[in-house]
């Protein structure tokens, strides 16, 4: 008779066999079935596959018991490792690959060893791209019709990453790749950085195991918003040669090293998406000076534009017969854009906007050349010949949300403010590029480095905004090495080439979730001419674009696009009705640079492929379509603080997400700190929001209470103490005494309508410390990359009379916020949101 316990472990036995789906586990186990060293590869159609039954004895004890490991799940044989990399807000003429004049040698290792295309295709915004990118799926399908921060409920436009859509990552880690992203990480949606999570979102949640990077669409490279995995980290301080570039290629390294020793036969899929050249532009002084002794644009960007163009025809990475679209001179044709001419501006400006280019160009060759690091790092490793390396440059066209004049600190242009005073522009003429400076270049650049096509980032309509270069490297798989491929392909052709090249199938279930098909079509065909020729017509035979209103439609060599009715750089202009827009019609397949519109003499053709978009439209989640552009960066989202109007803070908080912290934009408001004071003084910051380029602080300086507004580095505003009154036993002006404080700030805004100044008054204990009338304030967005912190400063700081972190030596009891309702109107908050749609992504 059988005792209870050999009846339960008996029953769990059998449950277990009995849930366990056999298919998933049909292929042969490799090495000793139920040894430690067992592997096994998976069909993948379930992922993570359902758990092996125990195929080993048990009894009562364990001397007539058998163990048992289940094997541990590898990639197929000869899969394989990935490297796959992507440059931020490069256009066609960037790389030197692609004939720009900027040099790129690790990109040209690349196409060297394997195959450039030239027909290789972003969403034309960064977040969309990224999504589409990861997922094998259009962007609208995964919620990401446009950049997170501007999310709003519709399934195209809401940024999450549904379950049913596994990212690469997820496929690879279960069918036995190590996973890791390195780099910009801006596929979370925007309300769900802070530690509340969810994580489903966060790389983690996405199928990489590993991450180092920063969040959003943009940080500062010499104090980054830098993640490890979940958690926060500052690992400049102390070291005043602290760039994120080269310290995001030292991470790789040394993951790819670690992984090497531990797990050298596994292989890897590592996701490397630094943040150059997306603004700031912030290489290191060394490359600034190189790119300076080449002097690539003094002869200004129309004849840059001529020698790019011209280099393109020497590499063959455009036909022969390809035209130079236009200058944009305010053509209807170009939607009325305009740019200047290099010889009508002075000299002064010439002089200003040459260092604009210097400096985005040394970015673009710093960061490359720390890409290279990490490829030498799997050629040390002796793993070249088996790493599949693919090499996009940018994730849409040249940025120009630099204004037609470029600014040293580009939250001016995103808070509508385009025109910055030549001297103050000038005043950081040397330090452009810095950690004194969040610099972007003027317009006239970004027209140029999107040579030969019209159009810039943002544009989806136009391959100025959409076309990207782009480098595969495979060896034994490419026979022509150094060939250029012309197949149409876009972003979403990635993950189905990579799943083809690794032998790993699109799963049905991911942690029981059935799957929408992968929506991109695999690349594989055009590796070995050998096997399709290097001229097989393109398998991608339709494809949509949209982004905020603009609109084409690819179809069998044919595009027909919207014009653009307002560009990106112009503010406050009116946004026709989403109907009138009016379309063009190319033939890509001998008009390779969209330069001859055929609209009108080819009509019904036209109407063809306008009704091949709405019905593409319609399959992937595109409507509803929404001119507003980016006036949904205020529309509200979920958030834990959504409609709060009070916050209460006690002791330290640190690192807490913009988002998720009081505004204080376009309002009244009061901050109150309850602090105590120990025996012999206290500094440091109470609380602060944003830092260098834009903020404010709270906090004790020698023990004097200061509260600084920081409006945009233009101009600081600091309330302190004078002579007069007491506080406590101490004057004015001097350190507090031991002892429990009440510091309050309060701001009467006035409103209504965005910007608009205030008074001040800063009261200690009851008694007026100081008050000042400021003329302005920021009106539109304080910070993009810097938190709020409370009890010291982890970014960088609002002045320069304190060093970072200023935690504060004292003991903040309660901290409190109150904000007043919003003055803007409906009105005004719409021209605010317009004004801010046209610079921000």
């Amino acid at each position: 008779m059988k005792s209870a316990r050999q009846i339960f472990i008996g029953g769990m036995l059998a449950a277990a066999v009995m849930a366990v789906a056999p298919s998933a586990w049909t292929q042969q186990i490799n090495g000793t079935p139920g040894s430690p060293d067992a592997t096994v590869t998976i069909d993948g159609k379930q992922i993570p596959p359902p758990p092996m039954p125990f195929g080993g004895v048990i009894k009562e004890s364990v001397k007539d018991s058998t163990p048992y490991w289940p094997p541990r799940v590898v990639a197929p044989k000869g899969a394989p490792n990935i490297l796959l990399i992507m440059t931020d807000d490069q256009g066609y003429g960037i790389s030197s690959t692609f004939g720009g004049v900027i040099p790129t040698p690790a990109m040209d290792r690349v196409a060297k060893a394997g195959l450039r295309y030239t027909q290789f295709h972003s969403t034309a915004l960064c977040s969309p791209t990224r999504a589409a990118l990861i997922t094998g799926r259009n962007h609208h399908t995964v919620g990401a019709g446009v950049v997170g921060e501007l999310a709003t409920g519709y399934a195209g436009y809401d940024s999450i990453i549904g379950p049913e859509h596994a990212t690469i990552g997820e496929i690879l880690k279960e069918n036995g790749y190590a996973t890791s992203w390195f780099g910009k990480e801006h596929n979370t949606p925007t309300f769900q950085y802070s530690l509340a999570g969810p994580y489903d979102q966060w790389p983690s949640g996405m199928g990489f195991e590993y991450f180092y990077g920063f969040m959003g669409g943009e940080t500062d490279q010499w104090t980054p918003y830098l993640f490890r995995d979940h958690t926060q980290i500052f690992p400049w301080i102390g070291r005043k040669d602290y760039n994120l570039t080269t310290d995001m290629a030292d991470e790789a390294v040394k993951y790819l090293h670690s992984m090497n020793a531990v797990a050298p036969d596994k292989p890897f899929f590592l996701y490397y998406v630094p943040g150059g050249t997306h603004s700031p532009h912030q290489p290191t002084k060394e490359w600034i000076a190189k790119i300076h002794a080449m002097h690539l644009f003094d002869n200004g960007w129309e004849k840059l534009r001529d020698t790019i163009f011209a280099n393109q025809k020497k590499l063959g990475v455009i036909p022969p017969d390809t035209q130079l679209t236009p200058w944009p001179d305010g053509q209807a044709a170009l939607g009325g854009a305009k740019l200047p001419r290099w010889d009508s501006l002075s000299l002064i400006q010439k002089k200003l906007y040459i260092r604009q280019a210097e400096v985005f160009a040394a970015y673009a060759a710093y960061t490359d050349y720390e890409i290279g690091r990490v490829i030498q790092e799997v050629q040390d490793q002796g793993k070249l010949d088996n790493t599949i390396i693919i090499y996009i440059c940018g994730d849409n066209g040249t940025s120009p949300e630099g204004t037609l004049e470029g600014t040293y600190n580009t939250l001016t242009a995103y808070n509508g403010i385009l025109t910055i005073p030549e001297p103050l522009q000038l005043l950081h003429y040397e330090d452009w590029g810095s950690d004194k400076t969040y610099p972007h270049m003027a317009v006239g650049w970004t027209w140029a480095f999107d040579t030969p096509f019209k159009w810039t980032k943002q544009v989806a309509s136009h391959f100025g905004g959409t076309r990207q270069g782009m480098a595969i490297s495979w060896p034994g798989h490419i026979s022509d090495v150094g060939g250029i491929r012309t197949q149409f392909h876009h972003i979403i052709d990635i993950v189905p080439t990579l799943l083809e090249a690794t032998g790993i199938k699109a799963p049905e279930l991911v942690n029981g979730i059935p799957q929408k098909p992968i929506e991109g079509v695999s690349m594989a065909y055009t590796l070995d001419p050998a096997a399709a020729g290097p001229n097989a017509p393109s398998k991608h035979e339709t494809q949509y674009f949209e982004m905020v209103g603009n609109r084409a439609i690819y179809h069998d060599g044919w595009v027909a696009a919207t014009t653009p009715p307002v560009a990106p750089w112009m503010l406050g202009a009116t946004m026709p009705e989403l109907g009138d827009y009016h379309w063009e019609l190319y033939n890509i397949a001998k008009d390779y640079s969209e330069n001859n519109d055929l609209a009108a003499q080819q009509p019904d053709k036209l109407k063809e492929m306008q009704a091949l978009f709405l019905t593409e439209a319609g399959k992937y989640q595109v409507f509803p379509l929404d001119n507003s552009g980016f006036v949904r960066v205020l529309a509200p989202k979920p958030s834990a603080t959504a409609g709060k109007t009070e916050f209460t803070y006690t002791g330290v908080n640190a690192g807490i997400p913009f988002g998720n912290a009081p505004s204080i934009l376009d309002k009244d408001y009061t901050i109150t700190a309850e602090i105590t004071v120990p025996k012999g003084g206290a500094e440091g910051m109470i609380v602060t929001l944003g830092g260098r380029f834009g903020g404010y602080g709270l906090y004790l300086l020698k023990g004097k209470p200061i509260f600084t507004y920081n409006l945009l580095d233009m101009e600081r505003f600091r309330w302190e103490g004078g002579v007069g009154g007491r506080v406590g036993a101490d004057l004015f002006g001097r350190a507090l005494a031991p002892g429990k404080h009440t510091l309050v700030f309060n701001f009467k805004y006035d409103g209504p309508g965005p910007g608009k100044g205030g008074t001040g008054v800063f009261t200690v204990d009851g008694k007026e410390m100081a008050s000042k009338k400021i003329a302005h304030t920021i009106p539109l967005i304080m910070t993009v990359d810097e938190t709020f912190d409370i009890g010291l400063d982890t970014g960088t700081g609002v002045d320069n009379s304190y060093q970072l972190p200023f935690k504060f030596t004292g003991t903040i009891d309660k901290l409190t916020i109150k904000l007043g309702p919003s003055q803007m109107s409906a009105a005004d908050k719409k021209a605010a949101e317009e004004a801010y749609a046209k610079v921000n992504n």
